[in-house]
């Protein structure tokens, strides 16, 4: 029986593809980009594709973003629970690798004897030396009890229905946040720096430092900071590639404003 190999994220794909390559095989590998630590998620896996679209519309509203990254995902899950292949779900503690293990063993729950995993440390996947390590972890692929992805799947449940703006992952456990609660955090990080301008790879880095469970990719940073100016609470310099807290809009402001992701009823 083939085997199909799940990540969240290209790099990790890329990198486990070589590995396996190395090792002689040809199984699959997959990679799921979605984000799903932000964004709508209620109806996501719908049959009717309503929360998917309501997904796709979220991003495409964050600029640069390809149209079919959410339909790629849900695309790929539906072609899985169609497939008696074995998969194999790659992923490290980070938040959006465990809310994508929980929506993969949500969507193939009634075939658990199909299901395995690998759980790996953030260092496993850093750096030049991922494919060696991703290589030596072949052989550490575990089934996944039943009674394990019985919870991992009623979690995503929970999750899906929470339906909030952020998710945070601390101490094994979710929870929602607002983008009130991002846009707080970005404010105090540009009012407290040293510097007059802080790239946005600074606010991310910050963010990290004194919140490391906070969704900080960086579309996620830009689109904010746009947001944050267009309401006047902070200045982007012209080339849009730094920003700087406001007590007024200094003369050079400039705020391309990005659409506000579309609301969910409750």
């Amino acid at each position: 029986m083939t085997t199909i190999h799940l990540t969240h994220g290209e790099p990790v794909a890329a990198a486990l593809r070589q590995a396996l390559d190395a090792n002689g095989r040809a199984d699959r590998v997959i990679a799921l980009p979605d984000d799903l630590t932000v964004g709508p998620l209620r109806d996501i896996d719908d049959p009717s594709d309503r929360g998917a679209a309501r997904r796709a519309a979220f991003w495409q509203g964050l600029d640069s973003v390809p149209e079919m990254l959410t339909g790629g995902d849900c695309a790929a899950l539906a072609a899985l629970e169609a497939d008696d292949a074995n998969v194999v779900i790659w992923h490290t503690n980070a938040a959006s690798d465990q809310l994508t293990l929980r929506r993969i063993c949500y969507r193939l729950r009634n075939a658990p004897q199909r299901l395995n995993e690998v759980r790996l440390a953030d260092s496993d996947v850093a750096g030049d030396a991922a494919v060696e390590r991703l290589r030596a972890r072949l052989p550490d692929a575990a089934p996944i009890s039943v009674l394990r992805i019985t919870r991992l799947a009623l979690e995503w449940q929970e999750t899906k229905f929470a339906n909030g703006e952020t998710r945070r992952w601390h101490d094994n456990t979710f929870t929602s946040g607002t983008w009130a609660d991002l846009d707080q955090s970005i404010v105090a990080i540009l009012g407290a720096a040293h510097e007059p301008w802080l790239a946005p790879t600074a606010i991310m880095a910050a963010l990290r430092s004194c919140d490391a469970d906070a969704p900080v990719s960086e579309r996620v940073v830009l689109w904010r900071l746009h947001e944050l100016a267009a309401a006047g609470e902070l200045g982007l310099r012209d080339d849009m590639s730094a920003a700087c807290a406001l007590t007024q809009p200094p003369a050079s402001m400039a705020a391309a404003h990005v659409p506000a992701p579309p609301s969910l009823p409750r």
